[in-house]
Formats: C-alpha cells, sequence, structure tokens
C-alpha cells in the first residue's frame, strides 16, 4: 500500500503536469491563418484579371492579418460551399460578405461585425417594377415588425408571379423564402454574376442582394440602367451585419479578430476602406 505522503506527491506531480500542460496550450500562438473568400462578390470581394483576389475584404483581411501580427493566406471558395467546407476544417475563417444571422449562428461562430448593409431588391430602369411599394425607406424587420409586415404585403402584392433572381445561400435568398416565396418565382443562381446578366438579358424581371453590391454594380459599365427598388431590409433574420466566420470553440482565433475588427473601426480604416469601395460608410 502508498504511503499518505507518497499518493500526497504524487498528487502534486499530476497536478505539476497538468498545469504546465494548460499554461503550453494556452501559450501555443497563433501564428499563421487561411482565409477563405469568394473572389466573385465586388466591392466586398472579387477577382481581378490576372487572378488576384481585390475588394473590401481583401483590404480589410490584410489589414487584420497585420494587426493580429499573424501570416494569412487568402483563398477562393464557392459561396455555397463555404460554411461546410470551414467546418471541415479546409481553412480556418470566412471573409465573403457573410452575415451573422441567427440561423448561421446555430452551426458557427461570427466575429464582432464589421459591415452592415441593408438588402434590396433592383430591376431595369423603365421596368413596371421600377418604383415600388415603400422604395428607399428601411423596414427593421426586428424592432418594428407591423409596420414591416404591411409594407411587405404592399410588396407582394406588387410583384406576385414574377421571376426573381438570387444568389444560392444568400441573404437576399432568406429574405425571398421568409417574406415572397408563396406569391413570386424564385430562380437560384451559383454567383450574383450569373442573375446580373440574366436581369439585363430579361431572363428574370427582379434580383435580391444586398444595397452595397446593387449600388455598386449600377455603377459599371453595361449595367447603369440596374436600379434598386423597393424597401431596404434590415435586421431580422437578416442578421447584425457581416463578421468574420468562425468554426465553433476557438475562442482564441475569435478574441483575436475581435480586437482587431474593433481596432479597425475605432482608428478609421473601416470608414476609410467603406469610402473606397461603396462610396459610403458601412460601420457598423
Amino acid at each position: 500500500m502508498k504511503s499518505f505522503s507518497a499518493i500526497i506527491s504524487g498528487a502534486l506531480l499530476a497536478g505539476s503536469v497538468l498545469v504546465t500542460g494548460a499554461a503550453q496550450a494556452q501559450e501555443k500562438e497563433i501564428t499563421k491563418i487561411t482565409i477563405a473568400s469568394e473572389g466573385a462578390y465586388r466591392p466586398y470581394n472579387f477577382t481581378r484579371p490576372d487572378g488576384s483576389l481585390d475588394g473590401f475584404e481583401i483590404d480589410l483581411a490584410k489589414y487584420l492579418c497585420d494587426h493580429m501580427k499573424v501570416e494569412c493566406e487568402i483563398v477562393a471558395q464557392p459561396f455555397d460551399s463555404m460554411i461546410p467546407a470551414l467546418n471541415a476544417g479546409k481553412f480556418d475563417a470566412i471573409m465573403a460578405g457573410l452575415t451573422a444571422t441567427p440561423k448561421r449562428e446555430e452551426v458557427m461562430d461570427f466575429s464582432v461585425s464589421y459591415s452592415l448593409t441593408p438588402q434590396t431588391l433592383a430591376t431595369l430602369k423603365g421596368s413596371p417594377y421600377e418604383n415600388l411599394p415603400h422604395t428607399g425607406e428601411t423596414l427593421y424587420l426586428a424592432t418594428d415588425p407591423e409596420a414591416a409586415q404591411k409594407a411587405i404585403a404592399d410588396v407582394k402584392e406588387a410583384i406576385d408571379g414574377r421571376l426573381v433572381g438570387v444568389q444560392t445561400a444568400s441573404l437576399g435568398l432568406s429574405l425571398l423564402n421568409e417574406y415572397y416565396k408563396d406569391g413570386i418565382d424564385i430562380r437560384e443562381y451559383k454567383t450574383t454574376e450569373q442573375h446580373d446578366l440574366d436581369l439585363q438579358s430579361g431572363r428574370v424581371e427582379l434580383i435580391a442582394a444586398s444595397l452595397a453590391y446593387l449600388n455598386d454594380l449600377s455603377q459599371k459599365p453595361g449595367f447603369e440602367d440596374i436600379v434598386m427598388t423597393g424597401p431596404f431590409y434590415k435586421g431580422g433574420i437578416l442578421g447584425r451585419g457581416v463578421g468574420v466566420g468562425l468554426r465553433k470553440n476557438e475562442p482564441e482565433l475569435k478574441a483575436k479578430f475581435d480586437a482587431a475588427i474593433e481596432a479597425a473601426k475605432a482608428d478609421g480604416t473601416i470608414k476609410t476602406l467603406s469610402e473606397k469601395w461603396f462610396g459610403f460608410d458601412v460601420t457598423p
């Protein structure tokens, strides 16, 4: 039988090993992060002719990585498979115009938000849907649900039976599915560029996307006839804004991104990049 002192000594040794192991785990530094972006959602992110990625989030990612003092690799990934690929460990984070919604937060974590823009509809100049009810009004889906539901009913009546294009797995699709799917035909696209071209050619009558994206699109050569129509939708199922998408239970990485984003807000970096890429401030 072991003596009492031997048992105590063993316990102390085991405790020492546990404490040392915990300390080593805490001291383990994050030195490299792989960030996925779509490369097809201008001005948030897009691919240049030479294959390089550019845009608001690419510039912001470089700032965040410098602030976190880590090496970063930014890779292109199809939007509709991003979240499963993140959770499968193919990369560490997502910066792809990805809004933190209640549904997404069931399967992943998000940093604090770095951009907040509403969702809206767009059509072509001269279209019967150019001036939908409540055009230019902001609807707060969570904080003023009564007013929002009334406005949605007005829009729903005006677009009844229409063909509306939207990107698969996007916030625009969530909006259409929640409020309009029983009155319209929804056509899903792998990329926003595809539904832009179909709107331009008349294969769909409206598209749904973020105001920031549509504002940028309307300034591109060949797309000057695209106009926003209907209300600006915010909050509720549309979430709290765009953030860095992360796997659950990685608090150290989340803390690093949170601190870097707050620094980018405080020193005006997000405002400066907003004005460069969007023409208005998207700081949450």
